[in-house]
């Protein structure tokens, strides 16, 4: 339970501390008080969203420090304090035992100690997804054992599935993506491409649109060559040779000029041997030009160089192997599927059986509640069939939904359809009375459970939480007095203005003060009639 509740600069609230007891604890006051901050503040502690708009004005921060203790539990025994800090720049400060804790690890340590019904708890009436959970609640470990082993083969199963769409998918898809790195392959090995090949056949193709302009110029080189340097240098030879015997300076100048004349032969050789290379057949232009718009044809396609076309037709060989073999891998897969299912389907009839024989059960014991709360022609119903939407859920092969007919002779219908407000708060505690023998969390928070009621309806609710208290600590926020008159502490929330600031205080109430608190509920003035009435609602507890 919780022992003390410390609230600081949380709307209108700067700062108060409340000590709560065992039982049954009665939150009343005005209107617009402070009663809805209390909740906040519960909510906020058990790790839910807190919006720093909540932060009083001028302050940096908000805060809630609970005391609790947990007696005759079997991982969390004895005392425990948890806080949380909200600053104005959205940051959270939350401890559990002085240890600091994400938000997270807050809400999940919370979740098995404190539980807030609100008018959005009864929107979870309204969810179709959250009736199998009531269900399975009651039900309690019979049911969970098998869940959980469901849930493993359930999780394997949608992984499965996934693989299978994301490895094999469409057959047609796969064999129209079989058929294009097929041409692909074909077409890069067709080529029969070689490494180097692309610039040897463009300096080919160079040699070629130059032909004629080299072709000019080496003719013009031999002719000077041949006609005139070798013809002049014959002459000067033989002149050479006539003198060679006077001096030998003669023979040197000789010699140097044979030597020039037998290169500048070889030269002319040269030169004629590249005019014999430049000669072109057109058709060999042609098949050079059309290899080159081959080469570069495949580099658009498939890389920058045929260093990298080769490369990526490596690649492709490589992903038709891979596709080529997902069928051994998909077949794999599917039998794994097959027997997944088949556990599944086993598994789901188990808990099919035990959801119709405690869905009896459960229906039983509501209706009983129902009576009690004033909705005696009501005849509530849990009915489980096939979920159509899906052949398996993450519960199983089929769905639960809560029926309802609140009028005698009327064909039951869902519950979201037909409830009113004032009656889904009082399913929802007819629930939650019949989930109190099973429920396991300590401490239940009751925020506008009375919404829609009154009379008879009333009293029967304040009876039902009396009930619940005597296995949970309960908190509840009410507008009623035959409520209020069932508490075993009550609290009474008031605001008041000190130095133009106004700000939320609590007061823990004695006897004398709670009845006239009830008179004044129930009439709105405190009158001898009003606390007599009062009086008698009290001695009824």
């Amino acid at each position: 339970m919780i022992t003390t509740l410390h609230i600081k600069n949380i709307g209108i609230i700067e700062d108060i501390t409340i000590n709560l007891n065992q039982g049954l604890n009665v939150l009343t006051g005005e209107t617009g008080a402070g009663k809805t901050l209390i909740i906040d503040s519960l909510c906020m502690i058990a790790g839910g969203r807190f919006s720093k708009e909540m932060i009083r004005k001028g302050e940096e921060c908000s805060l809630v420090e609970a005391e609790l203790y947990l007696p005759n539990e079997e991982e969390m025994e004895g005392n425990f304090v948890v806080s949380r800090e909200v600053y104005a720049n959205g940051r959270n400060s939350c401890k559990i035992n002085g240890r600091l804790v994400t938000v997270n690890e807050l809400k999940l340590f919370m979740a098995n100690i404190l539980n807030i019904h609100g008018q959005n708890d009864n929107q979870n009436l309204l969810n179709k997804e959250m009736h199998i959970q009531y269900l399975d609640k009651f039900i309690g470990e019979r049911i969970f054992n098998i869940r959980n082993e469901y849930k493993k083969i359930f999780d394997h199963y949608n992984y499965i599935k996934t693989e299978l769409v994301n490895n094999y998918g469409d057959e047609k898809e796969k064999q129209r993506k079989l058929d294009l790195l097929y041409y692909q392959r074909n077409e890069i090995e067709d080529a029969k491409l070689k490494t180097g090949e692309e610039e040897n056949l463009e300096e080919q193709r160079k040699q070629m649109l130059n032909s004629e302009k080299v072709s000019e110029n080496l003719l013009q080189a031999d002719t000077q060559i041949g006609e005139n340097a070798l013809d002049a240098i014959g002459i000067s030879i033989k002149g050479l040779e006539k003198i060679e015997d006077i001096h030998e300076k003669y023979g040197k100048t000789l010699n140097c000029l044979k030597s020039i004349y037998y290169d500048l032969q070889e030269i002319s050789r040269d030169i004629m041997d590249y005019k014999e290379e430049l000669y072109f057949d057109e058709s060999e232009r042609a098949e050079i030009e059309n290899r080159l718009d081959l080469i570069y044809s495949l580099k658009r396609k498939y890389g920058n160089t045929i260093e990298e076309i080769l490369q990526y037709k490596d690649e492709i060989n490589k992903e038709i192997e891979r596709i080529e073999n997902l069928e051994e891998y998909t077949n794999k897969l599917k039998e794994e599927l097959k027997q997944d299912e088949a556990i599944m389907t086993s598994l789901s009839d188990k808990m099919d059986k035990i959801r119709k024989e405690y869905a009896l059960t459960l229906s039983n014991k509501i209706n009983a509640e129902l009576k009690d709360l004033e909705m005696k022609s009501a005849e509530f119903y849990i009915q489980v069939e096939a979920d159509r939407r899906v052949e398996f859920n993450k519960y199983g092969k089929n769905g639960v939904e809560f029926m309802i007919a609140t009028n005698a002779g009327e064909d039951k219908k869902p519950l979201i359809k037909i409830a009113s407000g004032g009656e889904m708060s009082r399913i929802m505690l007819a629930i939650k009375t019949v989930l109190s023998d099973v429920d396991e969390v300590p401490i239940l928070v009751f925020d506008e459970i009375d919404t829609g009621i009154s009379g008879k309806a009333a009293k029967a609710v304040g009876e039902k939480l009396t009930k619940i208290a005597k296995k949970h600590q309960i908190l509840i926020v009410t507008h009623l007095a035959s409520i209020a008159a069932k508490g075993n502490f009550n609290y009474y929330i008031y605001k008041e203005t000190v130095e133009g600031k106004t700000k939320t205080n609590i007061k823990q109430l004695k006897e004398e003060e709670i009845v006239r608190e009830i008179a004044r509920i129930a009439s709105g003035d405190i009158t001898e009639i009003s606390l007599k009435h009062a009086m008698e609602l009290r001695e009824a507890i």
